[in-house]
Parts: structure tokens; C-alpha cells; sequence
């Protein structure tokens, strides 16, 4: 696995192009070290990758559902730009408000606070409800817990 890295980063310098190599850190882990709390993503991430430009991309086990505030949908692909507490040009996950499913674009930290991106709205959520990482639920009706 090593050699593959070394190839690739080779590869990556020698071609000036920036590519994502998957990491053995735990996402969530990865999500406190750019200042976010553990709990924005479900305890079903099955893996990710990172660019040295900040472009990731999670996968999910399943695109399921966390119950936050209000009602959250992750795709099985979740792709976006990670900084320091600020995700941008986020896709992959969507939420609740009134009877529409809209996506969440960006998420910015600060302390004490997540704020989340819809589109030309924000939202503004106390971080410690993020503390824990919440498990995924395959649907939002009563099927089993991920």
C-alpha cells in the first residue's frame, strides 16, 4: 500500500495535478482537526479521501437519515472542500425544512457554533449538539438503525 502512495504522489508532483489519497485517520477525527465537532457525519462512514487543496470525498455504507433539529439526508457520496472550520461547494447532503428537501452547501465553525449554508440561507446550531457521533438510520420511519 505504501508503494502504491509513493507511486501516486510521484505521479501527482510530476503532473502538477492535486489527487486525493485515502486516509487510515478516522473521519472524525479528521473533522476536529479542521475545528469541527466529531458528530456532523454518521457513525456509518465507510471511508474518505483528501487532497492537498482541501477536496474530499466520504463514503457512506448507505445513504441514510440522522435526526438533528430537523431531519438530515446523507448520500452514499458525500464530496466537498475542507478548511479550517469551513466545508464549501458541499453535495451529498440535504435537509428537512417544512416539507422540502434542500441541500446544505457549506458549514462553517466557530467556537461554540456550526453554522450551515442552504443556499443563500444560514442556520445557526449549537455545536455541542454535534458532540456525539449519531448513528444512521437506513430510513426516517422505524426500519433499523446503520
Amino acid at each position: 500500500m505504501a508503494s502504491i502512495s509513493i507511486i501516486l504522489l510521484s505521479l501527482a508532483i510530476l503532473l502538477e495535478t492535486p489527487i486525493a489519497i485515502p486516509s487510515t485517520e478516522d473521519f472524525h477525527d479528521l473533522l476536529s482537526r479542521y475545528g469541527f465537532p466529531r458528530g456532523l457525519f454518521p457513525s456509518s462512514v465507510k471511508g474518505y479521501s483528501l487532497s492537498e487543496n482541501g477536496i474530499f470525498e466520504v463514503q457512506m455504507d448507505n445513504p441514510c437519515y440522522v435526526q438533528f433539529d430537523d431531519l438530515v439526508h446523507y448520500d452514499k457520496k458525500i464530496t466537498g472542500r475542507l478548511a479550517y472550520e469551513s466545508i464549501s461547494d458541499l453535495s451529498g447532503i440535504q435537509t428537512k425544512k417544512l416539507l422540502l428537501w434542500v441541500p446544505v452547501t457549506g458549514i462553517d465553525a466557530a467556537p461554540g457554533y456550526v453554522q450551515f449554508r442552504i443556499g443563500a440561507l444560514s442556520e445557526t446550531l449549537p455545536a455541542e449538539q454535534f458532540d456525539t457521533v449519531p448513528v444512521c438510520k437506513i430510513s426516517y420511519g422505524i426500519l433499523t438503525d446503520r
